[in-house]
C-alpha cells in the first residue's frame, strides 16, 4: 500500500520505496537507481515496444523456445500446477504455458498495478474458464499467496532473463525469495540471456529508433512527477555499455552537461559526463546458469536454448536442501 504524506497542502502518493532508493541513490558515489523503478505505466509500455524491436532477440528466442517444449514441460510439471508469474508485464509469453499445461490457476504479479490489471483482464477474457488472481506485489521478498491455490502444486514463471537485472547476490536472494513464496516440490521455469558478441548486445539495449533510450529517460520523468523532481531531461543521454569484467550490459544515464536539480526539495548537482547507472543486464553461460541456480535453492532438471544458442530457458525444482556432499 502507498504510503500517503501531505507536501504543500497537497496529497503525495509516492512509493516511499520508491523515493527513498531515488534519494538514496542520488546522494551516493557512483549514482544508481535500482531497475525495478522503471515500469510505471510508461516505462511498460515502452517495455512491451523494446520486445518487438529488431534488435531485441531476447523476446523472439525465448518465445521460440516456449513454443518448442510445450510437450516436455507438460509431462516434467505436476497436473493441475497454478502458474505463478513473477513480473508478469503484459502476459505475451504466458499463454504458451498456459496452452501447454493447463494450469489450475493463474496468478500474475507485478509492482505496476495499472499494467497488471489490463493485461489480467485481456487474459481473462481469453481464458474465460481461467481462474486468474492479479497480484499487485513487489515480488523481490517471499509473499503470501492467495490461499485459494494453498493447496495445488506451482509453477513459478520468471521469463525475459529478468533475473540478469540483479548483481549476483541479489539474484540468490531473489531466487531463495521465490522459493519461499512458491514452497518445496515447486517448480520454477526461468529465462537467461547468453554470453555472445558484444555488438549484438548493445544493439539489443540501444537500439536505432531510439525506444530504449526513451525507456530509460521515463525514469526521470517518473522521478519529477511523483517526487516533485526539477531534473532537466533533455541533458541526459541513453548509453549501453559492455562491461566484460562482470559479464553485463550496463544502461546508463549520461549528463551531457553540468546539471543542477532538485528531488522533493533536496538539490544534487552533476557535472558534464557523469552518470546515474539504471540498469544491469547480466548475460550467464550454462555452467554460470546452473551454479546460480543452485545458489538460489532450485536444482536444474531441464534445459533449452533456440538453434542460434542466444538464449535459454531452464527448468528446475524446489527441492529438499541436504548437507553437502
Amino acid at each position: 500500500m502507498l504510503k500517503q504524506e501531505v507536501k504543500g497542502g497537497q496529497a503525495s502518493l509516492a512509493d516511499p520505496r520508491f523515493r527513498a532508493d531515488v534519494l538514496n541513490g542520488l546522494d551516493r558515489r557512483p549514482r544508481a537507481i535500482p531497475a525495478r523503478w522503471f515500469y510505471d505505466r510508461c516505462g511498460s509500455e515502452l517495455f512491451e515496444q523494446i520486445t518487438g524491436l529488431p534488435e531485441y532477440y531476447p523476446t523472439r528466442a525465448e518465445t521460440g523456445i516456449l513454443a518448442q517444449i510445450a510437450p516436455e514441460l507438460a509431462a516434467l510439471v505436476a497436473a493441475g500446477s497454478a502458474l505463478v508469474e513473477f513480473g508478469s508485464g503484459s502476459s505475451t509469453k504466458t499463454p504458451l504455458v498456459l496452452d501447454a499445461i493447463k494450469p489450475s490457476a493463474y496468478v500474475p504479479i507485478d509492482i505496476s498495478g495499472d499494467f497488471l490489471r489490463d493485461s489480467s483482464r485481456a487474459l481473462s477474457a481469453r481464458y474465460p474458464d481461467l481462474f486468474v488472481l492479479p497480484f499487485e506485489a513487489d515480488f523481490t521478498r517471499a509473499l503470501s499467496l492467495p490461499r485459494t491455490i494453498a493447496a495445488a502444486p506451482k509453477l513459478g514463471f520468471f521469463p525475459g532473463s529478468t533475473i540478469g537485472n540483479l548483481i549476483p547476490h541479489a539474484a540468490v536472494d531473489l531466487l531463495r525469495a521465490m522459493r519461499a513464496s512458491l514452497g518445496l516440490g515447486a517448480h520454477l521455469l526461468i529465462g537467461m540471456d547468453r554470453i555472445k558478441d558484444v555488438a549484438v548486445l548493445e544493439r539489443a539495449y540501444d537500439d536505432a529508433a531510439g525506444v530504449t533510450a526513451a525507456f530509460n529517460s521515463n525514469l526521470l520523468a517518473r522521478i519529477n512527477r511523483e517526487l516533485d523532481g526539477t531534473i532537466p531531461i533533455e541533458a541526459f543521454r541513453h548509453r549501453a555499455i559492455w562491461n566484460d569484467e562482470r559479464a553485463r550490459i550496463e544502461m546508463h544515464l549520461e549528463a551531457t552537461r553540468d546539471v543542477s536539480f532538485t528531488v522533493e526539495g533536496q538539490p544534487f548537482t552533476l557535472v558534464a559526463g557523469e552518470t546515474i547507472h539504471t540498469e544491469n543486464s547480466h548475460k550467464y553461460g550454462p555452467r554460470d546458469a546452473r551454479i546460480l541456480l543452485r545458489a538460489g535453492g532450485w536444482t536444474p532438471i531441464a534445459e533449452w536454448t533456440d538453434p542460434k544458442g542466444l538464449f535459454a530457458v531452464y527448468l528446475a525444482q524446489a527441492q529438499a536442501e541436504r548437507p553437502a556432499p
